[in-house]
């Protein structure tokens, strides 16, 4: 049982990119028939990592245009590179989440989708994934 890394070039300077499938056939090889968890991890300052709907790709354009107006870029920010906005957004949607896996399959909710949230781009982004088994406990007492 290893760490995967995966690869994920971004088309525009604020997308998400469903990478459900690229989580799946990673797990698949780096830890067949894992039963506990995964970590999906972002190593970026300006792109982040969030499940939500997958069935609909309105839901990832409305998150996105929803976070635009909470966090409008070139407001007046103190950041030089003129990113703050990327950084900000990044905080709010988070560098990591956790997925429980059982028998090396991701169980994610019947809509939900694992989505590379990219607001500094376009860019080539890595995503860590780390499987972590479960080690069966003793019955409670």
């Amino acid at each position: 049982m290893s760490s995967a890394e995966i690869i994920v070039a971004t088309t525009g300077r604020e997308v998400l990119v469903d990478i459900t499938a690229h989580i799946q056939s990673a797990l698949a090889e780096s830890a067949p028939g894992l039963t506990g968890l995964v970590s999906i991890f972002v190593p970026h300052t300006t792109a982040g990592v969030t499940i939500n709907e997958g069935a609909d790709p309105s839901v990832a354009r409305d998150i996105v245009e929803g976070l635009a107006r909470l966090v409008p870029a070139g407001a007046d920010y103190h950041h030089a590179e003129g990113n703050s906005d990327a950084h900000i957004k990044t905080a709010l949607i988070g560098s990591q989440v956790m997925v429980s896996v059982e028998k090396g399959r991701l169980r994610l909710g019947v809509w939900q989708s694992i989505y590379l949230a990219e607001f500094d781009g376009p860019r080539t982004r890595k995503v860590w994934i780390t499987p972590m088994p479960v080690t069966p406990g003793k019955p409670g007492r």
